[in-house]
């Protein structure tokens, strides 16, 4: 099963019937949940819950807009509102009877008041909303599959780009751990000199080597690196096993950003090989961050 991307487009345009036009789009984005906004015409309260139904069915998270729009394009006559100039010619007459005026009313003056003309569309309009809910409903499922398919693909580029941050990642730690031997008899050798400077030549040497076996343990990154290690062994198992592993990942990223910076503490300022370390340190500090901002948008 493929990762998903959280981010993809769909659209459609579907002619129902000569009268009746639709275009119907998908876009998703990057979201914590599944967020669904539509954007449809008005009285279609059936298909608002279809749609929210089918998308809850294929969609995990993301942030989802739903644009319907129609077109009639055809099959329209012009018309005018009789009741409205029938008034006004009424009224005309009226007023000149009762001054005692002359003149008749205007033709061109009575066309232009608001709402004289209009459009009569042939089409009955509960008709065309249920074929328009049956067609919708019929092609929301062809259409969120070629979102997926989209998504899918995004979601391949990202698996991409997070395995080359784990390589680099898991390179950064065997290097860690060929340089801890040493690093770690450095630190040795720098307490034992910072010791005896203390004490003077007045003192238990065995107690002493105890005391300074005690602060190396303390100190031994063994734990960081294996944990380290098994992080990244996981996030690739669920990079191949797919499917919705984001908040996982995000989790398993956070985990290992922890032990690099405890790997970090402990290290610092040993000098020598311990620089070596610090600055692989960072450099897996630097790759977990940018696997992160890559992981806000797998779902």
């Amino acid at each position: 099963m493929p990762i998903y991307s959280m981010t993809g487009f769909a659209r459609t345009q579907v002619r129902v019937h000569d009268q009746l036009i639709y275009t119907l789009s998908l876009k998703s984005v990057n979201h914590r949940f599944l967020d669904i906004q539509l954007r449809l015409p008005s009285g279609l309260d059936a298909l608002e819950m279809e749609l929210r139904r089918a998308l809850k069915e294929n969609l995990v998270r993301g942030h989802v807009e739903v644009a319907l729009s129609v077109e009639r394009p055809a099959q329209q006559k012009a018309g005018y509102n009789r009741e409205l100039v029938a008034g006004y010619i009424e009224a005309f007459h009226t007023a000149r009877e009762e001054f005692a005026l002359t003149g008749e009313p205007d033709l061109n003056t009575i066309l232009r008041m608001p709402a004289a003309l209009q459009s009569e569309n042939r089409s009955n309009s509960d008709e065309d909303s249920a074929a328009l809910t049956a067609s919708v409903t019929e092609q929301i499922g062809p259409l969120l599959n070629e979102l997926n398919i989209m998504r899918a693909r995004e979601g391949n580029a990202l698996s991409a780009i997070l395995s080359g941050s784990l390589d680099k990642l898991a390179e950064a730690t065997e290097g860690v751990a060929a340089l801890r031997p040493e690093v770690e008899q450095r630190y040795q050798e720098r307490l034992m000199q910072r010791l005896t400077a203390a004490v003077g030549n007045e003192f238990n040497r065995q107690r002493l080597l105890e005391e300074v076996a005690v602060l190396v343990d303390r100190s031994d990154i063994a734990e960081e690196l294996a944990r380290m290690t098994t992080h990244i062994s996981h996030f690739r198992e669920l990079l191949a096993a797919g499917g919705e592993v984001g908040k996982k990942l995000d989790f398993l990223l956070q985990e290992m950003n922890r032990e690099a910076n405890t790997l970090l503490s402990k290290t610092g300022g040993v000098g020598g090989k311990g620089t070596r370390i610090t600055e692989l340190g960072l450099a897996m500090k630097a790759e977990i961050e940018k696997a992160r901002e890559q992981i806000q948008n797998v779902e």
